[in-house]
């Protein structure tokens, strides 16, 4: 349970202050810019090599951010035509840190005790190429996204692990990052407060996005119409760890997703239907393999 100074919501930059560089490193191509769309200040993050420039939080690696809530938010845009990386480094309650990452460098799924490697497929904004998608390069017309990491589910189906807390971030080239977020809320784009008072979201743990960590949405037009929206792992995959008995999405949506050998497939596993609609950004995963 979140300690109440990270209730509902934090604001990392915000709270560690991240423009200041006291609690927080950057190395290499690291400026704050200001973006008139987003209208607020976002931080870019380039580089030839993506491991060559990044933004860290916190500042030195012995220390943590001790953060405890169970979803993580990433505000980002990666770079056009290029290569991005990002690391996070969480805590088990078994006091043993493991290390989440994932970019459109990596081809497939990787594992070990300690280190989870996701690829992540940039998909275009036009329909016509997300449907070929495959991991690389970022195409010219990616889209700011709004990536959701569901942490405690992501250790407990890949390494069978209990989540205790996010310890570390660290954000390589090539990327726009706009925030980062943490919160037990799952917070859904697109959806007004009048609206989650309607439908009684509270009562799931669904919120409408906070104002300051929101992408704006001019009048008249749709969030899913401008952005995307990565929930992961998806509502459907979060079947029990000792089964293991899992399937994953294929590039194209709808078609059955890559199942492990050997093992009897219990259920498909599918994105939320924004995600299906905007076929932009699809993640290519195999099976997790035995640790």
């Amino acid at each position: 349970v979140p300690a109440a100074w990270q209730r509902p919501y934090l604001n990392i930059f915000k709270h560690f202050r991240v423009e200041e560089w006291k609690r927080s490193a950057k190395e290499g191509d690291v400026a704050a810019l200001t973006d008139t769309r987003l209208k607020g200040t976002i931080y870019r993050i380039r580089g030839s090599n993506p491991a060559s420039s990044y933004l860290q939080l916190p500042r030195a690696g012995t220390q943590s951010l001790g953060l405890t809530g169970r979803y993580l938010y990433l505000l980002f845009r990666p770079l056009p035509r290029k290569h991005f990386l990002v690391h996070l480094d969480v805590t088990t309650e078994e006091n043993q840190v493991v290390r989440i990452s994932f970019s459109n460098l990596f081809k497939e799924f990787k594992s070990t005790a300690t280190w989870l490697q996701f690829p992540f497929v940039c998909g275009a904004a036009s329909e016509g190429t997300a449907w070929r998608a495959a991991a690389g390069a970022a195409p010219a017309d990616v889209r700011w996204t709004c990536l959701v990491l569901d942490l405690p589910s992501i250790l407990a189906l890949y390494l069978n692990r209990r989540y205790s807390h996010l310890r570390g971030v660290k954000l390589c080239s090539n990327l726009l990052v706009k925030n980062l977020c943490t919160s037990d809320l799952l917070f859904e784009p697109g959806v007004t407060f009048s609206e989650a008072r309607l439908r009684d979201l509270s009562c799931r743990g669904v919120a409408p996005m906070p104002r300051e960590l929101a992408f704006p949405v001019p009048k008249g037009q749709k969030w899913h119409d401008l952005y995307d929206y990565i929930r992961f792992p998806s509502e459907e995959s979060k079947l029990p760890h000792d089964s293991m008995r899992r399937s994953f999405p294929s590039p194209v949506a709808g078609e059955q997703g890559l199942e492990e050998p050997g093992r009897a497939l219990t259920q498909p596993v599918t994105f939320s239907r924004a995600v299906c609609d905007r076929l932009s950004l699809v993640h290519q995963i195999t099976s997790p393999r035995a640790v």
